[in-house]
């Protein structure tokens, strides 16, 4: 028999038995006062299946769900502890904590400055339309998830600051967007997770493209971690079935249907449960892409990320990306260099065969696109990194070498400096912005 679903979050995660067992009053503490800037939540699939409790402190998937102190910055932390151990109000907390979340760069790479598109006039605040080709929309009900990564670079979706949010409820206005820029033929469904939406609620989203019938639309994707979070979404939950059926019309209709799985570590696909589930979902016809980005504490060994690759290669998944920590809330603690990236990258690379080699990385999803380190190299006497774009606001970048002065700290884009006397990279010199500062 399958349990059922449970999740924790900041307001009773005391009540996890395990959490109850094996921490401290202070990792408790450390939990609530990180909690209240952070957003944190778990479930019971989570806790009793991919943590190792008895290693917790070192336990990758732990570090995944769980806050810890480190996480913010010690000034930020003593601000909040003080307030709790005073007995602050909630307005107090909230006050405070909102203050601290605006200093943590809480919409980096232009999103909400630059990506968001307009219809009329009118801002579509629930869709970001950076790249030509690529449309990513946030349906309303779909911005929650089954657990949140500690990491996640959309923690601003979670923390009740509307005005942080991106969401929307209306198909009629995406539709007419994608009409009205044919360049456009691929929808991303993001969030947090489209897969926490019941199936009845995101058929309606989907149908409605279906029934559209817009010509240029060629691919739908889902941005999901519900396979490594809630696998059952797809096996057992009561909609489970209808779920399935759904992706059969998408590609019934002709559109091709790519799930882009969020999968951290290997142990994520360990379970029996999420075995079935991917069957079950390629066996309608849908693609499963698997990413994830290299963060300290989780996944920073070579080992693995081959061994994470492999096992989604035999599960009829397709390793698509590995990105870098985005700068954005706590960077600091999950960052490597860009250097250390790229090296746990080809080192993983060099021990898969090529049928796991359609990965790319390591990349980082910054303001002027997703820039891939290619390596260190010394050139003319002078030690550079190598980059391209796999991925640009302007198509006519993608591909193009270009390199960095070598800098063995650098952990983003604007830790870099051009090459070779430059004085500003070429993406810069063609006018995207003045500075890079994301």
């Amino acid at each position: 028999m399958t349990k059922d679903y449970q999740a924790y979050q900041l307001r009773n995660f005391r009540e996890i038995p395990e959490v109850d067992r094996y921490l401290s009053e202070e990792d408790k503490f450390a939990i609530e006062v990180v909690g209240n800037i952070l957003p944190f939540k778990a479930n019971n699939y989570v806790t009793e299946e991919l943590i190792d409790w008895e290693n917790f402190r070192r336990d990758p998937i732990y570090a995944l769900t769980f806050p810890a102190a480190e996480m913010l910055e010690p000034q930020h932390f003593q601000e909040i502890a003080a307030l709790l151990n005073a007995g602050a109000g909630k307005a107090e907390i909230k006050l405070t904590a909102n203050r601290i979340r605006r200093e943590l760069n809480p919409h980096p790479a232009g999103q909400m400055e630059h990506n968001v598109p307009v219809l009329d006039g009118a801002p579509l605040t629930g869709i970001q339309h950076k790249y030509r080709e690529t449309l990513l929309f946030f349906p309303n009900q779909g911005q929650t998830c089954h657990a949140y990564c500690t990491f996640c670079f959309r923690w601003p979706q979670f923390v009740g600051m509307n005005e942080l949010k991106f969401a929307m409820r209306d198909t009629d206005l995406l539709i007419r967007y994608l009409r009205e820029h044919p360049e456009v033929n691929d929808v991303l469904f993001t969030g947090g997770d489209p897969m926490i939406m019941k199936t009845r609620i995101i058929a309606q989203y989907i149908d409605a493209l279906i029934e559209a019938r817009i010509p240029n639309l060629r691919t739908i994707r889902i941005g999901t971690k519900a396979l490594g979070y809630w696998p059952q979404r797809f096996v057992t939950d009561e909609d489970a079935d209808d779920l399935l059926r759904l992706f059969e019309r998408t590609k019934e209709a002709g559109i091709h249907l790519a799930f882009m799985a969020h999968f951290n570590h290997p142990r994520e696909l360990e379970t029996d449960m999420v075995k079935t589930a991917i069957e079950r979902i390629l066996n309608t016809g849908a693609v499963i892409r698997t990413q994830s980005p290299i963060m300290r504490h989780i996944n920073d060994r070579a080992e693995v990320w081959s061994d994470m690759w492999q096992k989604q290669v035999e599960l009829g998944c397709i390793p698509y990306y590995m990105f870098v920590a985005r700068n954005t809330g706590a960077q600091h603690y999950f960052a490597i260099s860009l250097e250390a990236a790229w090296r746990i990258f080809n080192r993983a690379y060099r021990k898969v065969s090529g049928v796991a080699r359609t990965v790319r990385g390591p990349s980082m999803s910054a303001m002027p696109g997703k820039v891939q380190v290619n390596g260190v190299a010394e050139i003319m006497g002078e030690k550079v990194f190598a980059l391209e774009f796999l991925q640009a606001r302007n198509p006519e970048w993608v591909g193009r070498p270009f390199f960095a002065k070598y800098n063995p700290d650098a952990i983003w884009l604007d830790d870099l400096e051009p090459a070779f006397g430059r004085e500003r990279f070429f993406f810069r010199e063609e006018g995207l912005l003045e500075e890079l500062r994301n």
